[in-house]
């Protein structure tokens, strides 16, 4: 789906995917701390994400460590997915938020650029 709107972004238009990098609303806590399964899935999602390794990414649930955890259901990270897509080849990923909350939910943002 992705890729079908990335000519769009040659007429300008600005493509938003919003989601979660974390989500299993079956293990938030009301607490400021963060559970490790949910800290080490978030690490290396981003670590893959500006490495450039996204084909890893399109592939995290064999890739990544506690991918059903953090992700018991896709839907919410298949916006990052599309998002990947739209930004058509050789683009860039660069973190522009990050926060927590119920010491399992990511909220990263990302932007991707098309590389020079």
């Amino acid at each position: 789906m992705g890729k079908a709107l990335a000519p769009l972004k040659d007429e300008g238009v600005l493509i938003v995917g919003s989601g979660g990098t974390t989500h299993n609303l079956e293990m938030v806590h009301d607490t400021t701390w963060v559970q490790p399964w949910a800290q080490e899935f978030e690490t290396w999602l981003k670590e893959a994400l500006i490495d450039g390794r996204y084909e890893d990414v399109n592939n995290y649930k064999e890739k990544a460590p506690h991918a059903i955890l953090a992700h018991p259901s896709p839907d919410h990270l298949y916006p990052l997915h599309v998002a990947m897509g739209a930004a058509g080849a050789n683009f860039k990923a660069q973190l522009i938020h990050h926060s927590w909350a119920l010491s399992s939910l990511s909220y990263a943002s990302y932007k991707f650029t098309v590389s020079a």
